[in-house]
């Protein structure tokens, strides 16, 4: 029997009806809707499912946004012709097996016995052959080692022109049709059980208008019953966020215009969250060790949640997803990077913002985050990546293995370090715009031995940090570069320091030069610092002394003219850090460690000039309090979705590795007076449902057992 494509064919007058059923229950409809499933999944692994309108946006544009918004696609697995499809397929399917289930069991029932014999010798396996016993014997004696062999046989005698002649019909592989039904079942099973694990329910509801989401703000307690689902929903799957020594008995439902809430019968209290770092600085684990209190009874049982450790609690399951900062307490400290900012200390908690005023500028700040651990690879700074190739050097066989084989290295030389803390926070100002920053604690040698404070900032949430790198001086403190960035900022200062180069740089016996000098210096110092316009634009930095040369010195001079003025702004920035620590009483710096503070400290005051804010933020001090994000999810089609797979491996096995066979060994008696002492003629056919190796050598050994002859000498 084979299983037919073709859907039901019903009696009716209709040719529409007639039609729209047979290809719903046909098996191309099923496959074809379970490719569309398929691809669906694709997109759904593809495509990060309910993330914040604002990441779609930056990443597809405003157009495809939408457009992919429109379409579902981000909520690909609760979408409407997600949910119609997987109905759709599970009607499909159902059908298919109604239609072919019983002729599967009607042709398992079947032997087959009463084939023409002269059917037989179409078969593509045959043989023939007289054997000296009587045909009822022969077929008891065949029959008999069949049935030893797993063979179901059935034996029909039948009247010949001869005598009496014996049909041995035996089958074998039976499993391999029950496998189409198995196969078939589980992908019912398996749909069923998805649409019952996700939210169809919850929509469900929300069709009949009881429940809405919620899209406003304000305390989880001040929402009203019309968001809130009921402690017997009878299947959900939301997230809630527990912060250390806190407890919450509600999970949050995102939704594609807002969040629902989800009472739960318990309440999760976190006694404390462990989580333990690779090298790299990737999380090795996270565990959570948590206390329910059941709100029926009031019993509290403790537990352990883990990645794939699940706790269990009244049919829930409790699932650590991941873990975030639970309200820590930071300390920042303002460093000014303009003159008419004072430094100051700021306390907040992570999540929280507040407000900070400069006259009539106002500033929200928005704590958004703190990492203790942050681990960087350095070995490309030390190891001199932009360094010059030495030909003498170079291996033609350690290039091609540093391209070909394994993806991974194992001889990638990495040089991975810890180097501490960080603070995020947003500057927005009165219009709402927003820009993003990244601070480290601790300053950084990045390699060339001056240690730096790491100062990122970035636009757009898409973007990657740009860093200034504010050099820490002998304290590993930032106060010296602030010092000298707000004496470049003091006329008096820069004055002072501008006389002193003069004074150091000339002979005492040509007072004429040192006030050229002066001027030269002053200007080279105002350029640096600002203060000057360069075609009608303030221009400051590095930035402005190419500028200047550009405008005013002819091409040819530019080169050594350059070299004199960096050589100038250079003595004269040396000496304004002078005056700006002998000023705070604060004694000289080494000798041997101002060259390499110094150099750092133009690149970054010359950075500084386009730092976007009036003050950098770096964090003084911090008590971190952490949080677990737990997944609870009511899941009663997962019992469902289990036997659906454990179906699925047995259909497909049965399917690819068992063969279906039937076999007909017809035992005639001879005709009287035929030459020789045999008195039985025997034909044996094999039939499989698929022409195998296997198949040949299973013949071939049947002959040999059955027959006592081998079928190749026929």
């Amino acid at each position: 029997m084979t299983v037919s494509t073709q859907g039901l064919d019903i009696q009716t007058p209709s040719r529409t009806l007639r039609a729209a059923v047979e290809l719903l229950s046909s098996m191309r409809f099923s496959i074809s809707l379970l490719s569309l499933i398929c691809v669906a999944s694709v997109l759904g692994t593809v495509l990060k499912q309910h993330e914040p309108s604002s990441n779609y946006v930056n990443q597809f544009g405003p157009f495809w946004a939408e457009v992919f918004g429109a379409m579902s696609l981000y909520t690909v697995y609760s979408a409407w012709w997600f949910l119609l499809i997987l109905a759709f397929l599970v009607l499909s399917t159902s059908l298919c097996i109604a239609r072919n289930t019983p002729k599967i069991f009607a042709d398992l029932r079947t032997f087959k016995e009463n084939i023409r014999v002269q059917s037989l010798k179409a078969f593509g396996h045959r043989f023939e052959v007289t054997l000296n016993e009587t045909p009822q014997a022969g077929a008891e004696r065949i029959g008999q080692m069949l049935a030893g062999g797993g063979w179901k046989v059935r034996l029909q005698p039948r009247e010949t022109a001869h005598g009496t002649g014996w049909m041995v019909a035996a089958r074998a592989g039976a499993v391999n049709k029950l496998g189409y039904i198995a196969a078939h079942s589980a992908i019912v099973l398996v749909c069923v059980g998805g649409l019952l694990d996700g939210d169809l329910v919850v929509r469900a509801q929300m069709w009949l208008g009881d429940k809405t989401p919620y899209a406003g703000g304000g305390m989880i307690v001040d929402v009203k019953p019309e968001h809130r689902l009921s402690e017997r929903n009878p299947t959900f799957r939301g997230n809630l966020l527990v912060a250390e020594n806190t407890s919450s008995s509600t999970a949050i439902l995102s939704q594609s215009d807002g969040i629902l809430i989800q009472d739960l019968p318990f309440a999760i209290e976190l006694k404390k969250f462990i989580v333990e770092y690779y090298s790299t600085g990737m999380p090795k684990l996270f565990a959570s060790d948590i206390v329910i209190h059941d709100k029926a009874t009031g019993e509290k049982t403790e537990a352990r949640v883990e990645v794939n450790h699940p706790a269990n609690f009244k049919g829930i399951e409790i699932y650590q997803s991941s873990f975030d900062d639970g309200g820590s307490r930071v300390k920042l400290q303002a460093l000014p990077m303009q003159a008419n900012t004072k430094p100051f200390e700021i306390e907040g908690i992570i999540g929280s913002s507040a407000e900070l005023t400069n006259g009539q500028d106002k500033i929200n700040l928005e704590f958004t985050g703190l990492r203790v651990i942050n681990v960087e690879n350095f070995a490309a700074q030390n190891a001199g990546q932009n360094a010059a190739v030495d030909v003498r050097k170079v291996d033609l066989r350690s290039a091609l293995d540093a391209r070909l084989g394994s993806g991974h290295k194992t001889t990638t030389t990495k040089e991975l370090r810890n180097v501490g803390p960080s603070i995020s926070y947003k500057l927005r100002d009165a219009a709402g715009q927003a820009r993003e920053f990244n601070n480290y604690m601790q300053p950084v040698d990045t390699g060339d031995g001056q240690p730096v404070f790491l100062l990122g900032m970035r636009e757009n949430p898409g973007e990657a940090y740009r860093y200034l790198r504010m050099p820490a001086d002998e304290n590993g403190s930032a106060l010296g570069f602030t010092r000298l960035r707000m004496a470049l900022q003091n006329p008096a200062l820069r004055e002072q320091a501008v006389r002193r180069y003069a004074t150091k740089a000339v002979d005492p016996k040509r007072p004429e030069l040192a006030k050229q000098l002066e001027g030269s210096a002053a200007r080279a110092l105002n350029l640096f610092a600002g203060l000057e316009k360069i075609k009608g634009v303030n221009v400051a930095g590095l930035q402005a002394l190419s500028d200047f040369m550009e405008t005013n010195v002819p091409p040819d001079e530019r080169s050594r003219a350059g070299e004199m003025l960096v050589r100038i702004l250079n003595g004269v920035l040396y000496e304004l850090q002078a005056v700006a620590r002998e000023q705070a009483g604060v004694k000289p710096m080494a000798a041997d460690k101002v060259p390499a503070f110094m150099a750092q400290s133009i690149l970054a005051l010359s950075d500084a000039a386009l730092y976007p804010a009036p003050m950098a933020l770096l964090l003084k001090d911090f008590t971190q309090v952490q949080a677990s994000v737990f997944q609870v999810a009511r899941a009663p089609g997962k019992t469902i979705v289990y036997l659906g797979c454990a179906l699925l491996i047995v259909g497909v096995f049965s399917m690819l590795y068992v063969r279906e066979r039937r076999l007909w060994v017809w035992l005639e008696p001879q005709a009287p007076g035929a030459p020789g002492a045999a008195q039985t003629h025997a034909m044996m056919a094999l039939s499989t449902n698929r022409k195998t190796l296997d198949g040949d050598h299973e013949f071939d050994h049947l002959t040999r057992k059955l027959l006592g002859h081998e079928a190749a000498s026929v």
